[in-house]
């Protein structure tokens, strides 16, 4: 079994995964697997990464990332409309103020959970 190895020193990469997880989190598994190639060639091209071994496992990770990724944004969505419900002041979804709140709690959230760590 090769060892794969991938680099990246760009600035944006972590925010950029962020933005693709939560596009794909109705994606089928051809989907998936498609934007899984899309994002090993982008990192190839990128001057600040370096791929090396063996793809399949390369592509394979990036999968694994991607559903552990959406499994987390999928429990922050449930707990933060699960704080929101329980507002004694009933707040309607799509409403600025739900809107905005919704945003900050996801984004509280999702800081307890970095610092927390794995």
């Amino acid at each position: 079994m090769g060892a794969f190895l991938v680099t990246c020193h760009c600035s944006h990469v972590t925010s950029c995964l962020s933005l693709v997880t939560r596009l794909i989190m109705l994606l089928s598994e051809d989907k998936a697997s498609h934007l899984s190639h899309v994002i090993l060639e982008a990192l190839k091209k990128s001057p600040g990464a370096r791929v090396t071994g063996d793809e399949g496992k390369v592509l394979r990770e990036i999968k694994r990332v991607l559903a552990e990724e959406l499994a987390q944004e999928g429990e922050i969505d449930r707990i933060v409309r699960t704080r929101l419900a329980s507002y004694s002041r009933p707040l309607f979804e799509g409403s600025a103020e739900w809107e905005t709140l919704y945003r900050k709690g996801c984004e509280e959230e999702s800081r307890k959970r970095r610092k927390a760590g794995p």
